[in-house]
């Protein structure tokens, strides 16, 4: 293995510059090697087992959904004032109930609905730096879940529990963008009993209820379609990463930001030859990823980001620095096979992690990021494709029917507390 060797000469016979060159230029040659070995149709390869037929699932026939016609302040208006909203990485609420409105799944009859959706835009209230604001998004929520209770009599049959939000927050429902104060407020109490599909997933995360159904964040298709290089290009980058390694106003003693991953990436590597890491974006962003055999994807605030989109869409090795992390449509995207997991506490160790992972390895997890169902269900595309981002949060709700008969409460019988939570958030919205 590569890194074998590593530890045997670079400190002794070669100087840094030198010795990624080599690293790289050998890394190259077997990759090369190993794709001119395999014919057009070994190129990609299907996931196995039960995995690959999850991916596959078509939902449609599988369940009716029901949506909520609310007044248009609640999604439309708001839209109107922010076009932003339609291209941040929030923005799978908004394409969601637009699928919804057109799909087949859809129904006009409510009798016969296994789900209601309500078409809340949460997180379409956005800074002039583009940074969602989190902190009206309670009261909003709250209202529109009076109305839906007021005017119609499902909700109140189960007080949600055959209900689904979208809450694509950097905690989902707990709609706060820092950790501390997220897991103060906890999951909006309203919420408890329904399903949330949100990006936000953490094993044993007080934001993070049992039966969400995570979902990759919004990335652009057209944006990413329009930057697709030929695939034959060779990757030359080892290791890629652009963004924040410090956020110095609202962390400006460090540490708390990405839990201190995104530092230590930077005090490790910005003078390590087979590390192209930098703050800056450059227009040749996704043409770089391109280039590159693995791309950094550590956690931030929250522990997802739209790295883990744009890293499969391109066919770069995802290395997913963030503990703990619940990644999207784990039960059909084998990311174990297809990425790199690095502890938090091992981000020093990075360059002697990678470089010691065969050459095969790295081929089989590129041949597996190739698969195009595998890209498709990452994405959010206008029109809709099969197998998309849409359909597979349509399979997770299929795959809760039927619904256990205890969900639907008993006359006069009432679980959820309307008057839990944060006194602020109970004012009119």
């Amino acid at each position: 293995m590569i890194g074998d060797w590593v530890g045997f000469s670079v400190t002794k016979k070669m100087k840094a510059s030198t010795f990624a060159f080599v690293v790289l230029l050998v890394y190259s040659s077997l990759l090369r090697i190993g794709a001119d070995e395999l014919d057009q149709s070994q190129q990609t390869e299907r996931i196995s087992g039960s995995a690959g037929d999850v991916l596959e699932d078509d939902p449609v026939g599988r369940l009716k959904v029901f949506v909520y016609e609310l007044p248009s302040k609640y999604n439309k208006k708001i839209l109107q004032k922010d076009a932003r909203c339609l291209n941040h990485m929030f923005a799978a609420e908004i394409y969601m109930h637009r699928f919804l409105l057109s799909s087949p799944v859809r129904t006009l009859n409510p009798e016969e609905a296994d789900w209601f959706y309500t078409p809340v835009y949460t997180t379409c209230d956005l800074t002039p730096n583009g940074l969602p604001l989190p902190f009206k998004s309670p009261r909003m929520m709250r209202s529109a879940i009076q109305l839906i209770s007021s005017n119609w009599p499902y909700w109140n049959r189960t007080e949600g529990a055959d209900h689904f939000f979208v809450t694509p927050h950097d905690f989902g429902a707990c709609f706060h963008y820092q950790e501390e104060k997220a897991i103060e407020r906890g999951i909006l109490s309203l919420l408890q009993r329904a399903t949330l599909v949100q990006t936000f997933g953490q094993r044993n995360h007080v934001c993070l209820k049992e039966g969400s159904i995570t979902i990759p964040p919004y990335a652009p298709p057209q944006k990413m379609q329009s930057h697709l290089i030929p695939p034959d290009t060779p990757r030359s980058i080892f290791v890629y990463f652009r963004g924040l390694f410090y956020d110095v106003g609202n962390d400006p003693e460090g540490g708390y930001y990405a839990r201190g991953a995104r530092a230590s990436v930077w005090e490790n590597f910005k003078d390590n030859p087979l590390f192209d890491i930098s703050t800056e974006h450059p227009t040749t962003y996704y043409e770089d990823m391109q280039r590159a055999i693995f791309c950094l994807c550590p956690l931030g605030w929250a522990p997802w980001s739209p790295r883990l989109v744009e890293g499969v869409i391109f066919g770069c090795i995802p290395v997913i620095i963030a503990d703990d992390i619940v990644l999207p449509f784990a039960d059909a995207i084998p990311w174990e096979e297809i990425g790199v997991f690095v502890d938090e506490k091992d981000v020093p160790k990075l360059d002697s992690i990678l470089t010691s992972i065969p050459p095969e390895v790295i081929l089989r997890k590129q041949r597996l990021l190739a698969n195009p169902s595998m890209k498709q269900a990452m994405l959010f595309p206008q029109p809709a494709r099969p197998g998309d981002a849409f359909h597979q949060i349509l399979n997770g709700l299929a795959r809760k029917l039927p619904h256990d008969s205890s969900i639907y409460l008993k006359p006069g019988q009432k679980i959820l507390d309307w008057t839990a939570g944060p006194v602020v958030d109970q004012k009119p919205w």
